[in-house]
């Protein structure tokens, strides 16, 4: 089923045109960051709509930059953000879990990070057409930056955190909402996510929320293994249907105005 997706992935993007991915130093505050940008081979690709993509907690690796080269492909400009900062890329659980919890104890860093690199996609496509993605630890980091009051079109959580230790800045999040949740996920408990639903119907936003049955945290992912007792498993259903789902939403947040 991975080697079938891979392929699907593959003829998706040499149908849509060709792209082309590069490393972008950026900053926030004094720390530096590389991010990775992908971008479609078009005439006037600054007018092309912009995706945002956070990374899971193993930092700004493989799988988040193909993700980008993916959406570039489609004919977004796709740019994969740096929240961890330049070289720090974990290679084990521990190193992830040690970076992640930075973030997770410090929201208004947290969302410093996100919106340093929104500033730096909105310099190569419309500013006014661009969603946020996020997976895992990135699906909890593109919530925050809606509750900053960041000025997107949408944000995508898959399988994402969904705590909110900081209150939003504004009297609604200003974009729309998707979240895509594992229904067996053991990371996202009932509590913190019936705590979102108010959040939520409190802030009075655009959201939904859709519910992958069968499947625990890190459902896009191949590298998660495919053991669902351990909490985080690749389930190929759930990708599929859950790409579906972001592509829909897509259309909708993305239309002109």
């Amino acid at each position: 089923m991975r080697t079938f997706l891979v392929s699907v992935s593959a003829l998706v993007i040499a149908s849509s045109g060709v792209w082309a991915g590069d490393g972008v130093a950026y900053k926030e505050g004094d720390t530096p960051l590389e991010g990775y940008l992908a971008k479609p081979q078009i005439p006037d690709v600054e007018t092309a709509p912009g995706i945002l993509i956070i990374h899971d907690w193993m930092g700004l690796q493989d799988f988040a930059k193909a993700q980008a080269d993916r959406l570039a492909g489609m004919g977004y400009v796709a740019f994969a953000a740096d929240i961890y900062g330049k070289g720090v890329r974990p290679s084990n659980p521990d190193e992830a879990g040690e970076q992640a919890a930075k973030y997770k104890s410090d929201r208004e860093l947290l969302r410093q990070r996100t919106n340093a690199a929104l500033v730096e996609l909105r310099k190569r496509c419309d500013p006014s057409k661009i969603v946020a993605i996020g997976y895992c630890f990135g699906g909890m980091a593109v919530l925050e930056l809606a509750r900053s009051g960041a000025d997107l079109r949408g944000v995508v959580s898959f399988h994402g955190g969904l705590d909110a230790p900081l209150a939003a800045e504004v009297p609604r999040p200003v974009p729309q909402i998707l979240v895509l949740h594992g229904a067996d996920d053991p990371y996202a408990p009932d509590k913190q996510t019936a705590a979102f639903i108010a959040e939520m119907r409190t802030a009075k936003a655009d959201w939904q929320m859709i519910w992958l049955g069968n499947a625990v945290h890190a459902f896009t992912n191949p590298d998660a293994g495919h053991d669902p007792s351990k909490g985080a498993a690749y389930n190929a259903v759930a990708d599929v249907r859950s790409w579906a789902h972001f592509q829909t939403f897509l259309t909708e947040a993305l239309k002109e105005r």
